[in-house]
């Protein structure tokens, strides 16, 4: 009867702590898209200072994954700026949706202005949502964790 309860009790604590680790996934979504979107300003900007291809062809061999390579499939075939995310608040749905509007529009010099002057501010985004990221993981973890103990706690 004893291995009962611990296996009851294990089961109960992985799965608090894999509910801490869902939760905290939104997160981890964000930061990896502001990631991306920070390593494809680079790529772009090197792009608008020497290599000059074309936007469509830029955008067709970008390796992204996960929503952000969705969000630029979507801006190159309809060209549709608007990002529509649910972990992204709308301050920075309307930045990225900024952000998207202008690529391709106007001339190599106003495009590396522009984009040189997001390269501090996406810099410092992706920092923070990483940080952000790596707390509310590590807390939804905890008290994933501590929410299964207490379910053993009432249950033995």
């Amino acid at each position: 009867m004893l291995w009962l309860k611990l296996l009851l009790a294990g089961c109960v604590i992985a799965f608090g702590v894999g509910m801490g680790y869902f939760a905290a996934g939104k997160y981890r979504s964000r930061a990896r898209f502001f990631a991306q979107l920070h390593d494809f300003n680079e790529r772009y900007l090197t792009e608008l200072g020497y290599a000059r291809k074309p936007l469509s062809v830029l955008l067709k061999e970008y390796t992204g994954s996960g929503d952000f390579q969705r969000t630029l499939e979507r801006f190159s075939s309809e060209h549709v700026a608007q990002v529509r995310l649910s972990y992204l608040t709308d301050a920075e749905k309307k930045e990225c949706s900024d952000y998207f509007s202008m690529l391709g529009r106007g001339d190599a010099r106003s495009q590396r202005e522009y984009f040189g002057a997001r390269r501090g501010a996406l810099g410092e985004k992706k920092s923070a949502c990483e940080k952000q990221a790596k707390e509310k993981g590590e807390l939804y973890l905890k008290l994933g964790l501590l929410a299964g103990l207490a379910f053993v706690i009432l249950i033995v």
